[in-house]
């Protein structure tokens, strides 16, 4: 208890100290608290970049609290920390001396810092500032101002010194020996007025600007004059402006001088321009109390701009700023001089006429005397009394008309409100004489061209040169031609119409004294830049391993210059990029040696003389084979096809070969006999098995028939004297080698012919054998049919081919064992069969 109550006047002490402290700043690392230190430096100012010493002393008995022998100093240059040295001075105090020897800031706080309880306190602080000398004043100048007759002085500082400068504007007359101070101007600034009681007028003073700062002081040149000298004079009002009726090109002007200058002695001046001129004319020494002043030299029908100013006539003073402007309008005269022509002439009417196209340049404003109203153009001069007949008169510098064939003169004249112009004799001349040697154009700036050329052999009396835009357009420069009058001439700058990244054509006309010569033509650029775009590129044509690509010309009006060259980018996704330069009158190119099935990328960049620009990318894959590949490919895959149809004809008609892959099963249900029903059927029962219990077929009836060697079968319809009637047979033989034959007969006697019957008779060599085929009539309503097959010998054994039970043909076998064979045959009649009684 006893130590907390011993601490709390303390910790109140520190408070109020914290509060007291100087510098008033806290600083977490070095609060102040105690205010029992002293600290100085060497200097407070010094030079940026030199060294600085501070000595910081602590009275032990003024820091209360402090630990006798414990005294701990330390330094802070603004919050970094700095050492010093420290020792025990005089009277049991506790000195830290601090030396900065590279001082590089231009203002700073050392602060002087204990240690105490732990902590760090500020216990005194000293500013230092570092700069340089300040620097001299110049170019000062003063203007006196009549109204309130004040001096105002300007001036320049110089460099900053980063030191606070006290600058002052001095003055002193001849008379008075200690300068005083003029004025003192506002800070940021570098002039003030020395006011009017200060002042010497008509006498001598003398002024200068000096600044002090702590490094120093600098005075500015001293200026000597009369303060009247410098005087600002007020600025003269133009009253009026006359034409000289008899001297047409002079004026007479009248002024007034400022009421402040009256009673001096004014030197003033003159100075005028016409309105499209930039430039001014100058008028010096006039007497500025005259009033009036008269001048010469002005062009007739031309508007001028005016302005006037004066100053004291000792010329050491300013002039006064210009007078309010006044513009005039000096009057008219008929135009002179010639114009200058040119013309365009072909025979017209069965050549009875010419068709002229004339062109002239409007005169000049020192010719024109004034606003040209019109033009007038006449076949024949004007004489006194009368006035020839006009064939064009137009306010326009170009007239189209027709004169009679023959006509070698027209006479050309410009009127305005003062009267006419002398005419222009305007020559037509033929087109035969020489033409130049060679013509060239350069640029002189973005605005103009020089023409250069070779003079023929004789020489011209003049030259007329043309140019135009290219591509023309309308509304553009219609005029664009001049005449160069000298004939030794060999070179010309034109200048009208004249644009930059615009193409002209150029032509030069020599003009002789009878003729005129072939024109020289070139084409030029006053200025010249990378063109608009670059051309679109097409493919033409690709294969494997080449490209043709293709694009359209630049319009003149995009190339923005001469294309020099194309070149043409190419690369895969892997690869590096290839190039290739064409030429620019080409407009297609082949790239070669490229990979099959491969994307590339391609480009073009149009490239003049002040540089190229790109176009957008075209790409492009390589195709797997060319075209006459491919050609060939399906060439030969549409021959095999064609082999193969005919392959397939061959096989078709061919039946041995088709018999080989398509064995012929002929299907009996579907021939003409399955379709034939014998009469006879009609005379017997037929038992017909149950739809749904299908049986065997009964055959009733089995009718043989032979053809023997020397015998004609029955006639259709007719029966044997021996047999039955027999029906009509229908036989057709094949290859009936021994007279032996079968044929089967229709018993019914109807006349049917049976569609299906064949008698063969072909048998070994030396023997007769027979083919029969049998035709059996069962119950069923469809016949059957048996064929035998060839007998070793006659009448011997019946071969035939029939439907056996299981649905098979037979083997073959003798007739009279048929019904063995067939079951279905069992108590068959068989007609004829006495003639198979060898069987």
């Amino acid at each position: 208890m006893a130590k907390g109550a011993a601490g709390t006047p303390l910790l109140l002490q520190l408070s109020l100290l914290l509060l007291l402290s100087p510098g008033g700043e806290w600083d977490p690392s070095c609060p102040s608290t105690l205010h029992c230190a002293l600290v100085s430096v060497g200097s407070p100012a010094v030079p940026l970049g030199s060294a600085v010493t501070a000595s910081c002393t602590i009275q032990s008995e003024l820091c209360r609290g402090l630990e006798q022998g414990k005294v701990r100093i330390s330094w802070m240059l603004d919050n970094e920390p700095v050492s010093g040295i420290q020792h025990r001075g005089p009277g049991g105090t506790e000195v830290s001396n601090l030396t900065l020897p590279q001082f590089n800031r231009t203002q700073a706080r050392l602060w002087c810092c204990v240690e105490w309880n732990g902590t760090r306190q500020r216990v005194g602080v000293a500013e230092v500032q570092a700069g340089y000398p300040p620097a001299k004043p110049f170019n000062l100048s003063c203007a006196l101002n009549l109204n309130d007759y004040g001096l105002t002085c300007q001036w320049e500082q110089g460099a900053d010194s980063h030191l606070p400068t006290s600058v002052t504007l001095k003055c002193a007359g001849r008379s008075r020996a200690q300068a005083v101070t003029g004025c003192t101007p506002q800070i940021g600034r570098s002039h003030c007025t020395v006011p009017r009681r200060l002042l010497q007028l008509y006498r001598q003073m003398e002024f200068w600007v000096s600044a002090t700062n702590a490094l120093g002081t600098a005075e500015s040149e001293h200026l000597c004059i009369d303060p009247m000298d410098v005087a600002k004079l007020d600025p003269p009002v133009l009253r009026s402006i006359q034409s000289i009726p008899f001297q047409t090109d002079c004026v007479t002007l009248a002024w007034e001088v400022a009421r402040s200058t009256a009673h001096m002695e004014l030197q003033c001046e003159l100075r005028y321009r016409a309105l499209e001129d930039v430039a001014w004319a100058l008028v010096t020494n006039i007497v500025g109390q005259a009033g009036t002043a008269q001048h010469c030299g002005f062009l007739f029908g031309t508007q001028y701009h005016f302005q006037m100013r004066c100053r004291r006539s000792s010329a050491r003073g300013y002039w006064s700023e210009w007078s309010r402007g006044r513009n005039y309008t000096t009057h008219e005269k008929a135009p002179t001089g010639e114009l200058d022509a040119w013309w365009n002439a072909r025979p017209a009417g069965a050549g009875r006429w010419l068709e002229v196209q004339l062109r002239w340049k409007a005169p000049r404003q020192r010719e024109a005397n004034g606003r040209v109203l019109g033009y007038r153009v006449t076949l024949s001069p004007r004489r006194r009394g009368r006035d020839p007949p006009t064939i064009c008169n137009t306010t326009h510098t170009r007239c189209n008309f027709s004169a009679p064939a023959g006509t070698r003169r027209v006479y050309l004249s410009a009127y305005n409100a003062a009267g006419e112009s002398a005419a222009t004799e305007v020559t037509l001349l033929e087109r035969k004489g020489q033409p130049l040697a060679g013509l060239r154009a350069v640029a002189n700036g973005e605005n103009s061209l020089w023409v250069h050329w070779e003079a023929p052999a004789a020489p011209p009396a003049a030259y007329v040169l043309e140019w135009q835009r290219v591509p023309w357009e309308p509304g553009g420069c219609s005029a664009c031609w001049q005449v160069e009058r000298d004939g030794a001439a060999t070179a010309a700058l034109i200048r009208d119409g004249i644009e930059p990244f615009q193409r002209y054509n150029i032509s030069v006309h020599p003009l002789y004294k009878d003729a005129v010569g072939a024109p020289a033509h070139t084409v030029a650029y006053s200025k010249q830049k990378a063109p608009s775009y670059a051309p679109k590129l097409h493919l033409k044509s690709i294969t494997k391993s080449n490209a043709e690509l293709c694009w359209d010309p630049l319009p003149i009006e995009i190339q923005n210059g001469f294309i020099t060259s194309y070149t043409i980018f190419w690369a895969e996704s892997t690869a590096e990029v290839s190039s290739a330069t064409v030429n620019p009158s080409l407009s297609s190119f082949v790239i070669r040696e490229l990979k099959p099935s491969t994307l590339y990328k391609v480009h073009i960049m149009a490239s003049t003389a002040a540089g190229g620009t790109n176009g957008t990318s075209l790409t492009l894959v390589t195709p797997v084979l060319d075209d006459v590949e491919i050609q060939f490919l399906f060439l030969t895959l549409g021959l095999i096809f064609v082999l193969f149809i005919l392959l397939l004809i061959c096989i078709q008609k061919n039946g041995r070969v088709k018999k080989q892959f398509w064995p012929s099963v002929p299907d009996p249900a579907n021939s003409s006999l399955g379709k034939w029903v014998p009469a006879e059927l009609h005379q017997e029962p037929l038992q017909v098995p149950g739809v749904k219990e299908p049986g065997l077929a009964t055959i009733s009836t089995v009718t043989v028939l032979e053809k023997a060697a020397g015998k004609q079968p029955p006639a259709w319809g007719k029966e044997p004297a021996s047999e039955p009637p027999v029906p009509q047979p229908y036989v057709r033989q094949e290859g009936v080698a021994s007279g032996q034959g079968w044929a089967a007969t229709n018993p019914g006697g109807t006349g049917d012919t049976v569609q299906y019957a064949q008698v063969v008779g072909d048998g070994y060599k030396g023997q007769q054998h027979c083919r029969p085929r049998l035709y059996l009539r069962s119950s069923s309503t469809q016949p059957l049919l048996l064929d035998a097959s060839p007998s070793p010998k006659p009448y011997e054994n019946l071969w035939f081919h029939g439907a056996a039970p299981d649905g098979s043909f037979g083997d073959g076998g003798c007739l009279e064992d048929l019904p063995a064979t067939f079951p279905l045959l069992q108590g068959l009649r068989i007609s004829g069969a006495e003639e198979f009684q060898d069987c």
